[in-house]
């Protein structure tokens, strides 16, 4: 569900970029799982009695929304609906290993480009995808044609990257990181952090439910953290390295060295600290006007 990133047109390997993408992904999903178990319990609710079975995962990448879905709701099939071919066989290999196969079909899209023609869904899942889109009003038309009548759109959105250190030893070091990623953001993901009520209702929805999750997690933490914390402060470190002091870069290069003793994957005192803004929205039954 965190941190999607567009995609390259590849049938080959992975590019690096897009292999790390796929490693903090799924370790987005196994620390966070019990997130995903509240927030998919919540949005079942809203549901209420009306059937779902078909679910169309936007912006699937390995498949954290899909898995939490299918977990969900019993009776559902999920669409996958991603830009990288790399992305989607991973999530069609874990459907495999889970026994899921025959629930889970995959469609290869550039959202931006065009829609591929699929069958009226009762629920479409858009989990930090929709922001990295150059057009997000024309998708969510498209999105509100992709539902039934009734059938409900859950929007998500994340406030960044989650935060793990505490305040010592780098005092400030994860907001320094956090203040430049934003500013890079702001230059080529426009639409990250926008509020999404407005757009839904412009494109003909009914917003059912508004909800922020906040997630802090503390020990004993779920196995793979330190792990998760490495990626994640790797990616960022990638992304904007070259816009840090002398000495927060010799930090993080302390942080995710997997050999060193004051490495994240040493460290007993991490947390888990991130927001999750969830929209849910309605196509009417019997549109306005």
């Amino acid at each position: 569900m965190a941190h999607h990133h567009s995609h390259q047109h590849h049938a080959g390997p992975p590019e690096p970029d897009e292999a790390g993408l796929a490693a903090v992904l799924d370790l987005d999903a196994e620390v966070l799982h019990a997130h995903l178990a509240e927030l998919t319990a919540w949005l079942k609710d809203l549901t209420g009695d009306a059937p779902v079975r078909r679910i169309l995962d936007l912006g699937s990448g390995t498949g954290t929304g899909t898995f939490a879905l299918l977990s969900r709701f019993a009776d559902a099939e999920v669409v996958a609906v991603d830009q990288s071919p790399y992305l989607l066989r991973r999530l069609l290999g874990q459907a495999h290993e889970r026994g899921l196969a025959q629930r889970v079909r995959t469609a290869e899209a550039d959202l931006d480009a065009g829609w591929p023609d699929l069958d009226p869904a009762d629920l479409v899942w858009a989990a930090a995808s929709l922001h990295h889109l150059a057009d997000p009003g024309r998708a969510l038309r498209e999105a509100y044609a992709a539902l039934r009548p009734g059938g409900l759109l859950a929007v998500v959105e994340l406030d960044g990257f989650p935060r793990f250190l505490p305040d010592d030893p780098v005092p400030g070091l994860e907001e320094r990181l956090r203040a430049e990623l934003s500013q890079r953001h702001a230059e080529q993901v426009p639409h990250l952090g926008s509020d999404w009520g407005p757009r839904l209702t412009g494109a003909g929805f009914t917003i059912e439910a508004e909800r922020v999750f906040g997630i802090e997690l503390r020990h004993p933490l779920p196995e793979p953290t330190g792990r998760y914390a490495q990626a994640v402060l790797d990616r960022m470190r990638g992304a904007v390295g070259d816009r840090l002091g002398a000495d927060d870069r010799a930090a993080l290069d302390v942080l995710i060295d997997s050999d060193g003793p004051e490495g994240l994957l040493r460290r007993t005192d991490l947390v888990v600290r991130a927001e999750r803004s969830v929209w849910v929205a309605r196509r009417p039954v019997h549109p306005a006007g």
